[in-house]
């Protein structure tokens, strides 16, 4: 695929860092608007996420409406992620993001305006949060790949790790605002933010120069496109093995986080704000574990990561008890460190293994598996919840991530993909480096963890 730089009368390359720089070699031009750009939209949506259910719970809705609400963002996110990451390998990549990120400035507009005027319907929040949620599985394909074509070398670990900092940083910083937020002007506002938070980070993607990608030979059409991208996951057994556990606790995380973790805030620990403070410890223990991954390269990568997905089910247990807000808060951390050597992991054995034309589709298989139970597990929470009691559904979600990720240990390949030494690639920062991949060499594709 050629990708046109943003200014086609005018092209300017990307120029290599100064010699004088500070900055190191990796964090080129497309990596620091990529970084930035992610930093915006984070603090809008961890804030946003908080800010909807208690827009559902103003509204006279309870756990089975934010369990609806949820179910509608995640839906169309399954539905339309295969397409997405198909799109992605064929338009450029950076305009498949703004494109996305408009939608979901506008969404979120109209979802800010309802609220404020008192007039937001449970069915209208579905529908916003719909088109949310479809804007979002065309931008996670063409920004995983985005991002992996924007680093290389030994020193693409280190990279992803810088970026999944800033990322949760911002997480951070979102959800312990938009928590206070809610508390103070109401979850309206929160959600203005994140509009506005859309439309900078769309501009600041409009400027990304991708001249470097190499060029993509013409595909067979978008079905034949989607019939490679499962050829290249399915011929994995690691990587269907792990994606298919990830489709159980990310289903299970899923429900916990939209609906139970804020009903027991509600409930049992004083409403939003210690909630966002839950939220921020996590994010907070996402930003120690990648500054932790910033010197650490475990040589099997993918069963070091593994090991770190049992600590997950730690927030689960805490919520089932429930323990205090600094309890939940210390889960929430320790489950955020995990999580992130394994993303970090696992982002490296993607770069690593495969082809850099092919990151957007199989990146949507993986997202597609990995997120594929999570509208029957938030349209469930409130059955479940009046089937089995909140903590006998919650200890069962914590039961079914530690079995889950157990028996992903048995695969083989999970156990021993290990990582190899990079050749030398092109010194330009931001350019995309030779790829050097075997076609049948086994590979990861998870991204934001």
């Amino acid at each position: 695929m050629t990708s046109p730089a943003d200014s086609p009368d005018s092209p300017v390359s990307p120029s290599p860092a100064p010699s004088h720089s500070r900055r190191p070699e990796w964090a080129g031009r497309n990596y620091l608007l990529l970084t930035a750009a992610t930093v915006v939209t984070n603090l809008g949506t961890h804030g946003a996420l908080i800010a909807t259910v208690w827009a559902v719970f103003d509204s006279g809705g309870d756990a089975g409406d934010v369990g609806l609400v949820a179910m509608a963002r995640f839906l169309p996110l399954v539905l339309f992620l295969l397409v997405g990451g198909a799109v992605a390998d064929r338009l450029p990549r950076h305009r498949v993001m703004v494109a996305a990120n408009v939608l979901n400035c506008v969404s979120q507009a109209v979802f800010a305006v309802l609220v404020l005027s008192g007039e937001a319907r449970i069915w209208q929040m579905m529908v916003l949060t719909a088109l949310c949620g479809t804007g979002q599985a065309f931008f996670n394909p063409a920004a995983e790949g985005m991002l992996m074509a924007t680093v290389s070398g030994e020193q693409a670990s280190r990279a992803f790790a810088v970026f999944r900092m800033a990322m949760h940083g911002a997480s951070i910083g979102g959800a312990a605002l938009g928590g206070a937020l809610v508390a103070f002007v109401g979850p309206g506002w929160v959600l203005v933010v994140d509009a506005v938070a859309f439309a900078v980070a769309g501009g600041l993607r409009a400027f990304l120069d991708v001249r470097s990608v190499p060029e993509r030979a013409p595909g067979g059409g978008l079905l034949s496109d989607l019939r490679e991208g499962w050829r290249e996951f399915a011929g994995r057994p690691w990587l269907w093995s792990i994606v298919a556990q990830f489709s159980v606790v990310v289903g299970l995380i899923g429900a916990v986080e939209a609906v139970y973790g804020p009903l027991v805030a509600r409930e049992e620990l004083g409403g939003a704000r210690p909630w966002g403070f839950a939220l921020a410890a996590y994010g907070a223990g996402t930003v120690v574990g990648a500054i932790l991954m910033t010197r650490w390269k475990p040589r099997r990568m993918l069963f070091v990561g593994t090991l770190c997905v049992f600590p997950i089910a730690l927030p689960s247990a805490a919520l089932a008890v429930p323990l205090s807000a600094s309890g939940l808060a210390v889960a929430m951390f320790v489950s955020g460190v995990a999580l992130e050597v394994f993303g970090v992991s696992w982002m490296t054995a993607m770069h690593q293994e495969i082809p850099e034309e092919k990151l957007s589709r199989v990146s949507a298989y993986d997202w597609f598996g990995s997120t594929a139970l999570l509208p029957l597990t938030t349209a469930l929470t409130g059955p479940a919840e009046h089937a089995f009691g909140r903590s006998g559904a919650l200890w069962g979600a914590a039961a079914l991530m530690v079995v889950v990720t157990a028996l992903v240990l048995l695969v083989p390949d999970v156990r021993n993909l290990t990582r190899r030494p990079h050749a030398p690639v092109g010194k330009e920062p931001g350019a995309v480096p030779p790829q050097v991949r075997s076609a049948d060499a086994e590979g990861a594709v998870r991204g934001n963890g």
